[in-house]
């Protein structure tokens, strides 16, 4: 069997994304259909999160479809296929579950899933942008990462953040294959993930979030490129030295530490300087930090962006 590295796995915008998308419609919608026969009347149903404040964090622009972010997503951890996850990932078991924060701490606790709903959930419409070049406005639902931080209170010496996604090949598919060396690996430096932006993700649109988008809990770092944003994590440790990120490990040239958001520096098999949002036809202009500059910039003052890509 044929499995394609980093190095040669083609975006799906090399065709028009209009067209590849009714090339698998046909495949995923039967794929859907054979999966469902055998799901429990409930999997997969939607559920409501109570109380939600709606936050100051928000972009005033349309809203990708629920049907569109729940459709296409990136999640290596079950398929490189766009529509892959959201038919691999039915069955996917997210309780109970448990989230380590420890390393340089003085206070290491582990939070369940159940504990960090306890938060004080906002919704915030933050865009997606993807290092393949499409993008995407989403309703998240959830709490600033340094609610937790503040909890466990970091050590002087802790510089970054490095989270670690569940490491399940019975229960994530696309794990049985070497795409990426498993465990999926991201990191922040301490002030990103400390920034009020950073988000500790538990749903979106007002539901729990699906599977297929990073479920039980995940990240939403809104000036970065998608990849850093870690799905399904289990393992939050403050560090001193800058963490290997995954996409690092696998392709250093293509995928730097920082993967803020920045039109003038390039993918070496694609631009950056414009993107498609899912469900327009034409292209429009990359914002440097993906339009959160003036919340953003100043942490990299001084930062050559191009060499610290």
């Amino acid at each position: 069997m044929l499995i394609r590295r980093p190095d040669n796995i083609d975006p799906s915008e090399i065709t028009d994304q209009s067209v590849y998308r009714q090339r698998r419609n046909f495949i995923t919608g039967a794929a859907a259909l054979g999966a469902a026969a055998l799901l429990p009347n409930n999997a997969g149903a939607a559920t409501k999160l109570p109380n939600l404040k709606k936050s100051a964090y928000k972009v005033d622009e349309p809203l990708t479809p629920y049907n569109d972010v729940t459709t296409y997503n990136n999640f290596y951890e079950f398929s490189t296929d766009k529509e892959g996850p959201a038919v691999l990932a039915k069955n996917f078991v997210t309780r109970p579950w448990d989230v380590m924060v420890d390393g340089l701490v003085h206070k290491p606790t582990t939070f369940g899933i159940e504990d960090l709903l306890k938060f004080s959930l906002e919704e915030r419409v933050y865009r997606l942008r993807c290092v393949e070049g499409w993008s995407m406005v989403i309703p998240w639902v959830g709490f600033s990462l340094n609610e937790i931080l503040k909890r466990v209170e970091p050590m002087g010496s802790a510089k970054f953040v490095e989270f670690t996604t569940l490491h399940d090949p019975n229960r994530m598919h696309g794990q049985r294959y070497p795409v990426l060396n498993w465990p999926y690996v991201e990191g922040l430096r301490l002030d990103e993930a400390q920034h009020p932006l950073t988000l500790i993700g538990l749903g979106l649109y007002g539901e729990v979030l699906p599977n297929q988008n990073g479920a039980p809990v995940r990240l939403v770092v809104p000036w970065k490129y998608g990849f850093k944003s870690a799905k399904s994590i289990v393992r939050i440790r403050l560090v001193e030295k800058m963490p290997v990120s995954s996409w690092m490990r696998a392709s250093p040239s293509e995928y730097g530490f920082f993967s803020n958001v920045n039109p003038e520096v390039d993918h070496p098999r694609w631009s950056q300087a414009r993107e498609r949002r899912i469900g327009e036809f034409l292209k429009r202009k990359t914002l440097p930090f993906n339009g959160y500059g003036d919340q953003v910039a100043s942490m990299y003052a001084g930062l050559d962006l191009k060499k610290f890509f």
